[in-house]
């Protein structure tokens, strides 16, 4: 079922927002080569619990029967890398890295969410441009993100963005509905059919999250049951905000 948030709940989830956003600035102003991915961990969860919220990935659940419960406070990412890559003193990032850091803060029973892909340094110009195509499909994608409009609006906006930009949306793993729960209704693909899935209300919050590869789109999960990379060895990105449906434009809350 899809929560329509009131004005209270509204005030909160821009909150904790507000803190994912600050744990994200947080991590970025941090990265640089030689500089581990448990390091960003703990810089990301010191700054959500200085500001009183708490990693909301740390201890997630699985589903998977053998799978321990995520360890970090952040997935992190690296290079093939597509999602929940986890934290690691072993991970040193290089020059020419990229990596995707995807965080949710926990504050006063709600959630925000957001991920980014940065830069260690130099990269080449084709991997910027996966870097650049992948933010700007979200961009792209909540232009329709308005009262009236259909989710697969923003679904096919998104996919065919990516797609005319010669690259790949991972179709396995989507977007989502967020508030309360981590993940709530509805799934939101990267791709998808215009004027299908359910009207946009105001009140609905969002977690719009194009995923894409520099290939083709295959994946594997890797043994540690977390980490998802791209079957051909190439590059991926990510990027995602919290979005409030409005009366008008959609507002970003996870940007200030």
């Amino acid at each position: 079922m899809v929560t329509i948030k009131s004005k209270q709940e509204i005030v909160k989830m821009r909150e904790a927002c507000r803190v994912a956003y600050l744990a994200q600035k947080a991590v970025e102003e941090a990265i640089k080569p030689g500089i581990s991915t448990w390091e960003l961990d703990k810089i990301a969860e010191r700054e959500m619990r200085k500001n009183g919220a708490i990693p909301a990935e740390k201890g997630y659940p699985s589903g998977e029967k053998g799978i321990p419960p995520f360890p970090g406070a952040i997935c992190a990412s690296v290079n093939d890398e597509v999602i929940h890559g986890i934290p690691s003193k072993k991970v040193i990032l290089k020059e020419g890295d990229i990596i995707s850091v995807d965080l949710v803060a926990y504050k006063d029973g709600f959630h925000g969410d957001c991920a980014r892909t940065y830069t260690v340094g130099k990269i080449d110009k084709e991997t910027q441009r996966l870097l650049d195509v992948t933010k700007e499909a979200f961009f792209v994608g909540i232009q329709y993100a308005k009262k009236g409009n259909r989710l697969g609006d923003i679904c096919h906006s998104i996919g065919e963005y990516v797609e005319k930009n010669g690259f790949s949306v991972v179709k396995e793993f989507q977007g989502h509905g967020i508030g309360r729960q981590m993940h709530e209704d509805p799934g939101i693909p990267n791709y998808g059919k215009a004027g299908r899935g359910i009207t946009l209300e105001p009140g609905m919050t969002l977690a719009i999250e194009p995923m894409v590869i520099y290939g083709s789109d295959g994946i594997l999960q890797l043994d540690d049951g977390w980490t998802i990379i791209t079957e051909d060895g190439s590059m991926a990105a990510h990027y995602e905000n919290t979005i409030l449906i409005t009366e008008n434009e959609p507002e970003i809350l996870t940007l200030p």
